[in-house]
């Protein structure tokens, strides 16, 4: 009876997220969509840089992201997409965090790397780390455009980036915001390996 009992609680667990999932879906914002497949495609043509940021599971979501936007866009006759993620150097990364603390891990890399033109990516759930915001502040007086995947309201970074694509949900749910950004940025990823411009992108419609 306990074990039936267990097993019912899980599969209501299981149903009620798959249902707060497909809902969170159903409010993307795909003209924002667009516009961010449309910036990095614009970036891949300049050879401008792609910088990814983020914490926890969001940093995952980064690595990931580079990943696929290095690799999985890469054909012959395309520039390829030029990315980093500033969460993946451990060296650099820890030595600032001891040395200038935890709130200039990125922007201590910005400083070094960033130019005019490049774009910088923060991925949150919450939208208030304070090294993500301090990171848009610098990518703001080095003319990098900025674009934010956040969750819950949005947070400091949702009125501080170029771009937001925003899921909103209740604050503390961790679990379908990052679950969704990791859907996301496969979406955004077959954008970029199938059109090359928004002309493109508009032309299919």
């Amino acid at each position: 009876m306990r074990k039936h009992k267990q097993a019912t609680k899980v599969q209501d667990i299981t149903r009620d997220f798959f249902q707060a999932f497909q809902k969170l879906l159903h409010q993307v914002d795909l003209d924002v969509m667009e516009r961010i497949v449309w910036r990095l495609s614009v970036a891949r043509k300049n050879g401008s840089m792609i910088y990814l940021a983020g914490n926890g599971g969001s940093a995952s979501t980064a690595s990931h992201w580079v990943n696929d936007l290095g690799k999985a866009t890469k054909k012959p006759g395309r520039a390829p997409i030029r990315v980093v993620s500033l969460n993946d150097n451990i060296s650099w990364l820890t030595a600032l965090a001891n040395d200038e603390g935890y709130e200039r891990v990125f922007t201590g890399q910005l400083e070094n790397l960033a130019q005019e033109d490049d774009i910088l990516i923060v991925i949150s759930a919450s939208g208030n780390s304070p090294n993500l915001v301090q990171a848009v502040d610098l990518a703001k007086t080095r003319n990098v455009f900025t674009i934010g995947l956040l969750g819950f309201d949005g947070g400091v970074l949702k009125d501080k980036v170029d771009e937001c694509l925003l899921l909103p949900t209740e604050k503390g749910a961790y679990g379908l915001v990052e679950s969704a950004h990791g859907l996301l940025i496969h979406v955004l990823t077959t954008c970029l390996m199938e059109c090359e411009s928004r002309e493109q992108v508009e032309s299919a419609d």
